[in-house]
């Protein structure tokens, strides 16, 4: 793990584990433009086998233009609070269709906030072995544990079906630089750069 990957497993632990001493926001930012630049320069690939599992989310940057509008209030980066806890967990499933250069899986994105539990899911497909995209098509709303809504969004099982055929141009996704047994880092398709870290 070089140095830089080092400060990003630091920031990471500084959420997952509340480890007391964490980097400094700014030195978080200039550790993942590093490590993005050296990953371009080594054509990084992945498998989704490297994805599975739970990460939470641990520290965002937002893009010149969202940095702009929201001030000093977000920064060039930020860590997530505690009260806060904001996970995506990968599964593999059988790829749907022919195509060799596809591995496709599935989502959930779950953000909970003191009693309340919101869980977007839907598909995934890995493309040229660092793209991730995704696409939410089910939502779960539960209250303290308990199940208080179950439905389809964004054209739910048409847009599943749809969703490894359709360009990467029309779909959101993470260009993954990182990838550790414990850590993962991506740029996302609105520019901004984000850290998980590796539930246990």
């Amino acid at each position: 793990m070089t140095d830089n990957q080092i400060i990003l497993q630091k920031a990471a632990q500084a959420v997952t584990i509340q480890l007391t001493e964490k980097p400094a926001p700014d030195s978080v930012v200039e550790a993942l433009l590093i490590c993005e630049k050296q990953a371009k320069k080594q054509s990084a690939n992945y498998q989704l086998q490297q994805f599975l599992g739970e990460w939470r989310l641990c520290f965002i940057t937002g893009t010149k233009k969202t940095r702009k509008r929201a001030g000093i209030v977000l920064g060039a980066g930020r860590y997530l609070p505690q009260w806060v806890k904001i996970t995506l967990t990968y599964s593999s499933i059988l790829t749907p269709i022919e195509n060799q250069d596809i591995e496709a899986g599935q989502v959930k994105n779950s953000v909970i906030i003191g009693g309340l539990q919101l869980i977007l899911s839907g598909p995934i497909k890995l493309i040229q072995h660092k793209i991730l995209a995704f696409d939410f098509t089910q939502i779960t709303v539960k209250m303290f544990g308990l199940k208080i809504y179950e439905g389809k969004i964004r054209g739910g099982k048409d847009s599943e079906e749809n969703f490894y055929l359709q360009s990467i141009k029309k779909q959101a996704f993470f260009a993954y630089f990182v990838v550790k047994d414990d850590i993962i880092a991506a740029r996302g398709k609105g520019g901004g750069l984000a850290i998980w870290g590796k539930q246990q």
